[in-house]
């Protein structure tokens, strides 16, 4: 655990940074705080399980700060929200627990891989856009399990999971990115509580107070982006976020690539 009377914001403003560029894009797509944020710490040397206790830390606060801002915004269907939490929070406790104990990293190249496939999928469909004809998700609840579970054992994993998933069963982007965006306030709460309680105050990082500066700063413009941006555009700009996220994590998974 970091000291915080020998904090200076040399040593945050970098974070803070990392922080509100992470969050911005976040808010707005519904994904790539964690890619980007765990991301990071884990290339400048955080063990896997304390990079994921600390980005997990920092999202309570960034993801209670943009699910306030997304229900301001009406983006929020609440239907699908509480379809979407009791499992995701399932699926995140059972990954923080075996990340705690084990490297769970092994299967993560192969969700990339599939990851990669489904932002394809949704950016032909952004190409192809004709009137707009959103339906309601029908398979939401294992769907959540799984994402949770790979976000607290693989970092990241909430939003590229669900939100891409929701879009391609024809989804409103506007309500599945305010929605999942809300709904991962109690699932980072439920990993970061397991963390906690496996590996102790010494998992979190000094970034943990920039990345939350900067995320918590950038939380409401996010929301804003996404009630003001066309459906089309918030479907094709996802896409393309998945793609580029997935193939560079799998170029460092599989370097022989």
């Amino acid at each position: 655990m970091f000291d915080f009377a020998s904090l200076t914001f040399a040593d945050i403003a970098p974070f803070i940074a990392i922080g509100f560029a992470a969050q911005l894009i976040d808010g707005a797509l519904g994904m790539a705080f964690g890619v980007i944020s765990q991301t990071l710490l884990i290339t400048i040397g955080v063990p896997p399980a304390s990079a994921s206790a600390s980005v997990h830390l920092v999202e309570v606060f960034t993801t209670g700060a943009s699910g306030a801002s997304h229900i301001a915004h009406r983006n929020v269907d609440w239907s699908l929200f509480w379809r979407l939490v009791p499992f995701g929070v399932a699926g995140g406790v059972a990954g923080a627990y075996l990340l705690s104990n084990i490297d769970a990293s092994a299967a993560k190249p192969f969700v990339l891989v599939y990851l990669s496939a489904v932002g394809v999928i949704l950016l032909v469909k952004s190409i192809r856009w004709g009137e707009p004809r959103f339906a309601d998700p029908k398979t939401t609840r294992p769907l959540a399990l799984v994402g949770g579970f790979l976000d607290a054992a693989g970092g990241g994993g909430w939003g590229p999971v669900v939100t891409s998933n929701l879009l391609v069963q024809g989804g409103d982007p506007r309500k599945i990115i305010g929605t999942v965006n809300s709904a991962e306030f109690l699932l980072a709460l439920s990993v970061s509580i397991t963390f906690l309680l496996t590996l102790g105050l010494e998992a979190f990082t000094i970034a943990t107070v920039g990345l939350i500066v900067g995320g918590v700063a950038a939380a409401p413009i996010g929301a804003h982006l996404v009630k003001r941006v066309k459906a089309r555009m918030l479907l094709g700009a996802v896409a393309l976020v998945i793609i580029a996220t997935s193939a560079y994590g799998i170029v460092q998974a599989w370097p022989i690539l």
